[in-house]
């Protein structure tokens, strides 16, 4: 018998009462203020969305040791989970994010780990998801003994601790993984330097309409949006489908496996991502293919446009929405090394990116099975057995 176990039997051996979340914690959302991008004076302070951080700025309103949870727009999961955010120090929290700290009876990092097992798919209301204050209070949570929340805590913050260590050192080879690949691209002045739009084709696609069936139905056709485009060697699934009719019948252009993808707008301005199967590709993407392979490969056609994010960056300093056009980017300037020189440098590259990148290999695969790991023990150790409300848990 676990220690766990000893301390249910002997604490709560008749199950757990439930309250709500109002009542196990002190909700901090009426002191939150939201200060738009272009009123916010850069600092050393974290500013917290819905999502985690979004700026750094000069001051700060909560001081201590806090949770936050998204309460509108990206606010839930891929399990209808709800987005929880540990916070600590010196922070400024918008409305985008419920915010609460800890009362006497419970612990804010049972809280934290409880929080992220509910369900609140049925809750999110609106044409922008939001999870209103009122719903965000009412959230059930059981609460055991503070000794039993203990050591839950204890055991799930040792999983945790782990991700966090190996997510660190993920982050430190991106960084090496970085600056051996900008230096392998930063060529002696005798290379050529050649216009994308001279080696390659250079083309973006189109969407065909929404409100015709024909052209979305039973599609078979992978389509993309620029949301692929995410500084990886791979794309892992399409967008959406769409049919030979609606590729037909619209702007919408199929692109070669081995084709660079380059957003064109919005967030994922100028990120890359590299295409493993023919697809169609909309408005919003750049596909990247050499005219010639025998001259130009098409791996490091990819690894060239990585360094090309600060061209596209530098759009956003002039306008609310970053947009770059077909004409930008065909413009945009690659070192062309001889085809062996090319070859050499794809290898060495692709070995760093499966590294830092492959779900199979490596560190990836072990933060993502410690994650699995943690997410296992945690919904196991965070279901108890209900109590009815009027029986009371023996206090210690």
């Amino acid at each position: 018998m676990t220690k766990l176990d000893k301390l249910i039997q002997e604490l709560c051996p008749n199950g757990v009462e439930r309250r709500p979340l109002e009542q196990c914690c002190t909700v901090l959302d009426s002191k939150r203020k939201p200060v738009t991008k272009s009123a916010r004076e850069a600092g050393e302070y974290p500013y917290y969305g819905a999502n985690g951080i979004q700026d750094y700025v000069s001051n700060y309103i909560f001081d201590g040791t806090f949770i936050l949870v998204g309460e509108d727009g990206s606010v839930v999961t891929g399990r209808g989970t709800p987005v929880v955010t540990w916070a600590t120090g010196k922070i400024w929290v918008n409305n985008h994010a419920h915010i609460i700290e800890e009362r006497e009876g419970v612990l804010l990092r049972y809280l934290y780990h409880y929080i992220q097992t509910i369900d609140v798919s049925s809750l999110i209301h609106g044409n922008i998801p939001k999870l209103t204050g009122g719903d965000f209070k009412a959230l059930s949570i059981p609460v055991p003994p503070l000794p039993v929340q203990r050591e839950i805590v204890r055991i799930l913050d040792n999983f945790t601790e782990l991700t966090a260590e190996l997510t660190a050192e993920l982050t430190a080879r991106k960084q090496q993984y970085a600056y051996y690949r900008d230096k392998l691209l930063r060529f002696e002045t005798t290379t050529s330097m050649q216009a994308l739009g001279e080696v390659c084709s250079v083309e973006s696609g189109g969407t065909p309409p929404k409100n015709n069936d024909s052209f979305w139905n039973r599609g078979t056709i992978r389509w993309l949006g620029s949301s692929v485009c995410q500084n990886k060697k791979t794309v892992s699934s399409a967008t959406d489908y769409i049919t030979e009719l609606g590729l037909a019948s619209s702007s919408a252009k199929m692109q070669k496996a081995g084709t660079t993808l380059v957003a064109l707008v919005g967030a994922t301005i100028g990120k890359v991502a590299f295409l493993p199967f023919e697809a169609a590709i909309n408005q919003n993407i750049a596909g990247i293919y050499p005219k010639d392979t025998a001259s130009l490969d098409p791996s490091y056609v990819y690894y060239a446009c990585t360094a090309l994010y600060p061209k596209f960056v530098a759009l956003q300093k002039n306008s609310k929405l970053a947009m770059a056009n077909i004409s930008f980017v065909r413009g945009l300037k690659i070192p062309i090394p001889p085809i062996a020189v090319q070859k050499r440098l794809v290898d060495v590259l692709d070995n760093f990116d499966a590294i830092c990148s492959d779900l199979n290999i490596g560190l990836p695969a072990e933060i993502e099975a410690r994650q699995k790991q943690y997410e296992f023990y945690r919904d196991k150790l965070l279901s108890f057995k209900e109590v009815s409300t009027n029986e009371q848990w023996k206090e210690v």
